[in-house]
């Protein structure tokens, strides 16, 4: 998969929530350092007030490898609602890909955009 390839999967996922009216606005930035390897960074703004802060540093030669990720999603009071990422802990939490919540910190699988914009909008915009 190319850089740009992937690049267009989150765009395509971020319309899709935006044409919802959940989304009332996005920022990405991609810094390509070659056609199979960047850095995305962007944020989104959600109709709440809430934002999801994201990072992608990514290899895509052989196959999707995040080699740093975080998707920090907080409330309009920037208190943390969630947080995914792959961020070394000392002490070592015994796992490396991890979610984090206001109380607690546990293993979890990596997920793509379109993974936490579901849990974004199932959880918090559920009741909408």
């Amino acid at each position: 998969m190319l850089l740009n390839e992937y690049l267009t999967d989150i765009h395509t996922a971020i319309a899709e929530c935006t044409q919802t009216g959940f989304i009332v606005s996005s920022y990405v930035k991609i810094d390509v350092r070659t056609e199979h390897i960047g850095l995305l960074k962007g944020v989104i703004g959600f109709l709440d007030g809430s934002t999801l802060f994201f990072k992608e540093y990514l290899d895509l030669r052989y196959r999707l490898d995040k080699k740093m990720y975080s998707f920090h999603y907080q409330d309009a009071q920037a208190t943390l609602r969630f947080r995914y990422d792959n961020s070394d802990h000392k002490p070592a939490l015994g796992f490396h890909d991890h979610k984090h919540t206001p109380d607690k910190i546990r293993s979890a699988t990596i997920p793509n955009m379109q993974e936490v914009l579901d849990e974004i909008t199932n959880t918090y915009f559920a009741e909408l």
